[in-house]
């Protein structure tokens, strides 16, 4: 597992100096016909994976030959795609969703931990360029737009069993899917080095989802995606206070010196409140006028 699957940067600031950014809409429109070109040619099936019974592998090929009466991706009843935006641009984000999960295991949020084993796959070659066959947990928060943003699709197993040899086996109900993602909200100009993806090159990457976990990074009462005040789905530029410490991250969110955790309530249910005690639409929590003027 090399790890290329975490972002260097939400604003694409690792993008190298040596190049000249080409216009983002125009490579997000070269990669729609690139991913949609793929998805027109080739076929998927699942191989048995000797490195671990609870992880087939989805392997990709094209169609010609032998194989010249597959049905192609793009006919797939499994296919489906939803909207993502990055720095006011709208992507598309094509995933395969061969199975959500189990039905009463969580969704995880976009900024939480989740427990999977993955594949990554360069779309000009179809190779493989990352992966982990054996379980393995990720922050959510530090891995690229296109990962995070399909995770929220997929649920994790009911239950899982510890074998005599160490491993984990989990009930076969956990959520299996692919994602087809644009460079734009993958790596775009600056892919990671050692890993043969090239400047602005889609990215697919083969996803198992076992269990997840709500993520509280700051441990200040307030889940990490309740912290995303401008709602754009990235909760490194939210500073309520302007302290250049992100809220996810701040235990005193609106600097006025009273701790986020003691300005938040729990109903009886375990339910997170957030009162208004001086009534002027803002959370005490986010105000940085109470307690002082309440």
């Amino acid at each position: 597992m090399l790890g290329f699957i975490f972002s260097c940067s939400d604003d694409d600031d690792a993008a190298s100096e040596q190049v000249e950014l080409r216009d983002p809409e125009e490579v997000r429109d070269e990669n729609m016909l690139q991913i949609e070109g793929f998805m027109e040619t080739h076929f998927y099936r699942f191989e048995d994976n000797p490195q671990n019974s609870n992880f087939q592998n989805i392997v990709f090929d094209t169609i010609a030959g032998d194989n010249a009466n597959e049905e192609p991706i793009i006919n797939s009843e499994f296919l489906k795609s939803k909207l993502v935006f990055q720095q006011d641009v709208e992507f598309k984000l094509y995933y395969l969703k061969f199975r959500e999960g189990a039905e009463s295991a969580r969704k995880p949020t976009f900024t939480d931990s989740v427990f999977v084993t993955y594949r990554g796959l360069s779309l000009f070659e179809n190779r493989i360029f990352d992966g982990s066959p054996n379980p393995i947990w990720f922050d959510l928060i530090n891995n690229i737009r296109g990962f995070y943003e399909v995770m929220d699709e997929f649920r994790g197993s009911t239950s899982f069993e510890e074998n005599p040899d160490g491993t984990i086996s989990f009930d076969d109900n956990f959520g299996i899917g692919t994602v087809f993602i644009p460079s734009g909200i993958a790596y775009y100009s600056a892919p990671p080095t050692g890993s043969g993806i090239a400047i602005y090159e889609p990215i697919i990457f083969n996803i198992q989802l076992y269990k997840s976990k709500e993520s509280d990074h700051d441990r200040d009462g307030v889940p990490s995606w309740m912290e995303d005040i401008n709602e754009d789905r990235r909760i490194t530029n939210d500073d309520s206070d302007g302290d250049n410490i992100p809220d996810f991250a701040d235990i005193n969110d609106d600097g006025d010196g009273t701790l986020t955790e003691d300005e938040i309530e729990f109903d009886a249910e375990g339910n997170l409140i957030f009162p208004d005690s001086n009534g002027n639409g803002t959370p005490d929590y986010l105000d940085s006028t109470f307690p002082e003027d309440a």
